[in-house]
């Protein structure tokens, strides 16, 4: 029997607090999967009218699918947190956009009527599984030129990108970092970021255990002059420092999704609703710019222009890469649209769990922004793709 597409809706995200990789770093001695398990704890126990047995699917994003963060880590996170036996789950890797992934496929198969509830969420323990772990490139990628060189090393592909966008200097991108700092410590300072944190065990030799509540890798106190001080690792005198570029980190995101009408039906709350995503590729050597093309996508697709969007929130793998978007659509580096809270360069980017990290920074902007209707997430992935997801705000003014 034909189908009629349902409305989908995000209701709840949560993360972990994200954590320096590294053996100094907050989850040195935490397990990835045990990370997972939280934010899934944390979502069912915010929301107690979710029977869980009304989980249709569990789908978790990691980069490295080794460890801890293998054996199918969606079927095995939904049992250790100990949801019922009967909810399946799954693994998916689409690199940095690993949640959004999950977000969009799940969030498909409730459109498409195959689900009605669904978990979606990523994580990444570069402290365990460095990137690039393990794997075995195909030597044809270089030996028929399929790829620059330089499409392997991410740093690389950020300075690939000051190339092709020489108006971004250094020093631009440097104050672009300086402000992602200062917005992420006024968030904080406003409580803005700390209700989605769930408070996560740790445990070191040195202090036994302990509580992370809040997140490792912002430095508040970042100056222009700290900045400039800083190597370039990736080229002789490049652009790209440990300052302008979010760093390797560890930490994991989950979200709570439902076709609307099931939502209503069992209590829950919508806070945004799905309306469309788009995924492209670019030349993986400036993989930076791979969030262009997926925006221009799916506005055309939608009738929408960069004007209709009242918040943006775009992943902060590098600060080139923000500007190089923001240049392309004519935005002001400083446009208040942008990361209002502040971004991965002051926040971390745990690769894989950080789409859902954008969808709940813009969720709670919308739950201030009742005057905005539309809303992107989006981000650059590795070898060369970008992706965008388009929300519109379940309570926005215009629809009363």
């Amino acid at each position: 029997m034909p189908r009629t597409a349902r409305d989908v809706v995000f209701v709840d995200g949560v993360r972990t607090p994200f954590g320096k990789a590294g053996p100094k770093g907050l989850y040195a001695e935490t397990r990835a999967d045990d990370l997972v398990v939280r934010a899934i704890r944390e979502l069912m126990r915010r929301n107690p009218s979710l029977p869980p047995e009304r989980v249709d699917e569990v789908a978790i994003a990691a980069t490295t699918q080794t460890g801890d963060q293998g054996l199918t880590i969606g079927r095995s996170a939904a049992v250790l947190a100990g949801l019922p036996k009967s909810v399946p789950g799954y693994a998916i890797d689409r690199m940095c956009a690993g949640a959004m992934t999950a977000v969009t496929t799940s969030g498909a198969g409730i459109s498409f009527g195959s689900y009605d509830v669904v978990i979606a969420g990523g994580v990444e323990h570069m402290g365990r599984h460095p990137m690039g772990e393990g794997v075995d490139p195909n030597p044809r990628f270089l030996a028929d030129r399929l790829v620059d060189p330089s499409a392997l090393v991410m740093g690389t592909t950020a300075e690939n990108l000051h190339d092709r966008f020489p108006g971004i200097t250094k020093e631009r991108a440097d104050a672009y970092a300086v402000r992602s700092q200062r917005k992420v410590a006024a968030a904080y300072a406003a409580g803005k970021i700390q209700p989605d944190l769930v408070p996560t065990a740790i445990r070191s030799a040195e202090k036994g255990w302990g509580l992370a509540t809040e997140d490792e890798p912002p430095r508040p106190g970042t100056t222009l002059d700290d900045l400039a001080k800083l190597k370039t690792p990736f080229r002789v005198h490049g652009n790209v420092t440990a300052g302008n570029a979010a760093g390797l980190n560890d930490g994991a995101t989950a979200c709570l999704l439902a076709a609307e009408d099931v939502a209503h039906e069992l209590g829950l709350a919508p806070k945004m609703r799905l309306v469309d995503f788009s995924f492209a590729g670019v030349d993986p050597e400036v993989m930076g710019v791979g969030p262009v093309p997926a925006t221009e996508k799916l506005l055309a697709r939608n009738s929408l222009t960069m004007d209709d969007i009242g918040l943006i929130e775009i992943n902060e793998a590098f600060a080139v890469q923000v500007l190089a978007f923001l240049e392309h659509f004519k935005i002001a580096d400083d446009d208040a649209r942008v990361n209002p809270w502040g971004g991965a360069i002051a926040l971390g980017h745990p690769l894989a769990s950080s789409g859902v990290r954008l969808m709940n920074q813009l969720a709670r902007l919308f739950e201030e922004r009742t005057d905005v209707r539309y809303g992107l997430t989006t981000m650059c992935v590795g070898m060369g793709m970008g992706g965008t997801v388009l929300w519109e705000n379940a309570n926005w003014e215009g629809s009363k």
